[in-house]
């Protein structure tokens, strides 16, 4: 009789890769928030301040989607009341299965989640997720495909994708975007990045960030060039009455 073979396959667990989690974040959504950074991003931007994150292959931690929601609960109650959970990256929706199971298990808790995405997967992958998700936070980086694939190494078509996508599931949506002297901080840039964003019916917000170089010290540890380099950091005075132009 020939040994019957095992489907170790089968078995094995839905795990996600992660980098780091933050317990209290303020900046990543309403209210203070239990912010998830995963492992692995296909994107280069330019001004990326988590270089560290590219690598699909590492991560500090592996855990399947209950045990993260076991950790994270521990925290509710510093964050239920106007805050909750945001998933990031690198890129989560790279993770779709786990990040999708991970917010459906906070959803039946009770927990608002959010999801801060480049929008960059594809389709298939993002439904899922976006079944049990709250909140979008998407980075609109750019506003041309040409700049989408000179500074990012993405494709635009992908991200208006993701962000129709996003408006046909009514998830509520807020639009992200870098100021950066010289690329991204014309008047006219903040202006069409005001006319892109409205045509999007479930858009609640629009967030300007300053760039910041302070990955900088990253880039040299990894040896990786930062494009970058020698670009001032963004006036936040400046970058407030550019809102204004929102």
């Amino acid at each position: 009789m020939k040994a019957c073979k095992l489907n170790t396959e089968a078995a094995q667990p839905l795990t996600g890769r992660i980098y780091q989690i933050q317990s209290l974040g303020a900046v990543d959504g309403p209210g203070l928030r239990y912010v998830v950074f995963m492992q692995g991003c296909p994107l280069r931007c330019m001004y990326c301040h988590n270089p560290e994150t590219w690598p699909f292959s590492d991560g500090s931690m592996q855990l399947t989607p209950q045990e993260l929601v076991e950790k994270t609960l521990r925290c509710k109650p510093y964050f239920e009341k106007g805050g909750g959970v945001t998933v990031t990256g690198g890129e989560p929706l790279m993770q779709s299965a786990f990040v999708a199971e991970y917010f459906r298990l906070l959803q039946a808790a009770g927990v608002h989640t959010a999801l801060d995405t480049s929008g960059c997967a594809s389709l298939e992958a993002a439904e899922p997720v976006l079944q049990h998700t709250n909140l979008v936070l998407a980075d609109l980086k750019f506003l041309t495909a040409q700049e989408y694939f000179q500074y990012a190494k993405a494709d635009m078509a992908k991200i208006e994708a993701f962000l129709d996508l996003t408006q046909k599931m009514a998830i509520p949506l807020w639009i992200r975007h870098v100021v950066v002297p010289g690329y991204t901080d014309s008047e006219e840039h903040i202006r069409k990045l005001g006319h892109k964003a409205r045509q999007y019916r479930n858009l609640e917000k629009i967030e300007l960030l300053p760039f910041r170089n302070l990955c900088l010290e990253k880039y040299q540890n990894l040896g990786i060039p930062f494009p970058l380099e020698g670009v001032p950091q963004m006036d936040v005075q400046r970058c407030k009455q550019l809102e204004t132009l929102l």
